[in-house]
């Protein structure tokens, strides 16, 4: 990678152009059109995440491309290296590694100063006790989803549910819930909904992307099974929404009826 700072960058994640932009405004010109935060947010798009328009991000001319392991295909990236331009790629499968991939990106990729929010969202997480589950006793007794176990479907028609080694397992083990599926050999298996009425869950997360489940769309295949409606954003991006989401997921996760 140049030692010279990049001064055009284009971001094909959603949560590192929320990063990046929060950062340093004016160092993205692109980004895809998934990225919607934040808010008003001007900067050329360049299609989907796993359809991004190749030859529109040549044509920025781009110092540096933000790609991720799993949001983003592997031949789109070989071509952009083709095309002589510089690619990061990011791979988030927990917390921690979240947090070390975000210093990556703004700090030695960008070339930018450590924001403050990362700081922020470093302590929101420390702060929150860490149930037994993953090793500590918790502390507190009102995150009332303490000991839960979930399902957490992220696609119907068919049913797809969180697998193995995701970034959301261990946000949502972290406070406190544990999903069924933790330990199966995929990291996003299809079940048949049958299955997922039969596995002993006592709680459904449901997070409104890349499906988006709402009050309507969704609970009512889970009948007698409280759920918990969460927003993708605190539960799926890394970003400045971390420093908020321990406090908007376990509001979500305790509010289920």
């Amino acid at each position: 990678m140049s030692r010279t700072p990049p001064r055009r960058v284009v971001s094909l994640v959603p949560s590192l152009t929320e990063a990046v932009a929060r950062t340093a405004p004016g160092l993205l010109v692109g980004a895809t059109d998934w990225c919607s935060e934040p808010a008003g947010l001007d900067v050329v798009r360049i299609g989907g995440t796993k359809n991004p328009d190749t030859e529109r991000i040549a044509a920025l001319a781009p110092d540096l491309v933000l790609a991720n392991e799993e949001e983003n295909r592997e031949p789109d990236l070989a071509a952009l290296r083709a095309a002589g331009i510089a690619v990061l790629v990011t791979e988030v499968r927990t917390l921690p590694q979240a947090f070390r991939e975000l210093e990556r990106v703004l700090v030695h990729g960008c070339r930018l100063a450590r924001p403050p929010w990362l700081d922020a969202a470093e302590a929101a997480w420390r702060e929150l006790p860490l149930p037994a589950a993953i090793g500590v006793s918790p502390a507190r007794t009102e995150l009332r989803a303490w000991g839960r176990t979930a399902v957490v479907p992220v696609w119907r028609r068919p049913w797809m549910v969180l697998g193995r080694d995701t970034f959301a397992g261990d946000l949502l083990a972290r406070l406190g819930v544990r999903h069924h599926y933790a330990d199966h050999a995929d990291r996003y298996p299809r079940i048949p909904l049958d299955a997922l009425l039969g596995c002993g869950a006592d709680l459904v997360v449901l997070p409104d992307e890349p499906y988006r489940f709402s009050a309507e769309d969704g609970p009512e295949a889970f009948p007698g099974l409280p759920a918990a409606l969460v927003s993708g954003r605190y539960l799926t991006w890394y970003g400045p929404s971390l420093v908020s989401a321990p406090a908007v997921l376990a509001e979500a996760l305790a509010a289920a009826r």
